[in-house]
């Protein structure tokens, strides 16, 4: 007898959004920002979701942030804004009102650990004296266990709507990355192939990462968040070379790999 399916089944899942941080809370200036981002590609974020973090406006009130403003503007270049980081409390209200969600994954953190730090307070407060402990030799210390590499490793090409995580990770893809098809890594993206539809690494805000890639054919690249596109293809003293991408300050370099 087949056993009946149950109406809805909740699962642990990766998704990945993308980290807007406010500097300011003007529609308008944001617009142009973001116009000037993109450089007028229309599918340049392809509706991925979005976190706005606004723990760069200093004293911003409930009158200062449209919030309907700003979903219908990240909206319109298709970034689903789904969550609000470092909001104080007395924003919380009108954030949730409009369907967004708080990011108070921080503040949990710091309050637990405070809750942890006053019980350990109370608790030697507690506890009865001690004779003073007699010092003893230093002890040799024990030899560094290197630390263990974290790398996802792809053989088959990606393609065209296929989106490849590597979370807390390098990415490294044997095969060719497809116009359409986009890959991310928290780490450094390898390519051993041409590299084509979209490639972000340092997902997660790590500066030094970087992408290689045996050619460079790719709709745009990103380093922790700074992006760089190829309306026009790449440029010509790097095609068909092995290059690598790197951040410079909040620029995005593109250089030829010099061979040995």
């Amino acid at each position: 007898m087949q056993k009946a399916r149950k109406p809805i089944e909740i699962k642990i899942s990766t998704v990945v959004a993308i980290s807007a941080i406010l500097h300011e809370t003007d529609p308008a200036a944001l617009e142009k920002a973001l116009k000037d981002m993109t450089g007028g590609v229309s599918d340049f974020f392809e509706d991925e979701f979005a976190v706005l973090d606004i723990g760069a406006l200093e004293g911003a009130t409930a009158a200062d942030i449209d919030w309907q403003a700003l979903v219908g503007l990240f909206k319109a270049f298709r970034l689903n804004t789904v969550a609000v980081r470092n909001a104080p409390e007395d924003l919380h209200a009108g954030i949730v009102a409009h369907g967004l969600a708080i990011d108070s994954s921080a503040v949990a953190g710091a309050g637990a650990a405070n809750v942890r730090a006053q019980e350990t307070a109370v608790q030697k407060a507690a506890a009865p004296a001690k004779p003073a402990p007699q010092p003893e030799p230093p002890a040799a210390p024990a030899p560094a266990a290197a630390p263990a590499a974290r790398t996802m490793i792809v053989d088959t090409p990606v393609r065209a709507g296929q989106r490849i995580y590597a979370r807390g990770a390098d990415l490294v893809v044997m095969a060719a990355v497809n116009n359409g098809a986009e890959i991310i890594a928290d780490g450094s993206i390898h390519v051993y192939a041409p590299l084509r539809g979209r490639a972000l690494a340092g997902a997660s805000g790590n500066t030094e990462a970087r992408i290689f890639a045996a050619s460079l054919e790719a709709e745009l690249v990103s380093i922790a968040g700074v992006y760089r596109t190829f309306e026009n293809g790449p440029p010509a003293e790097i095609a068909g070379k092995q290059v690598q991408v790197r951040l410079n300050g909040e620029r995005i370099d593109v250089l030829a790999m010099q061979a040995a």
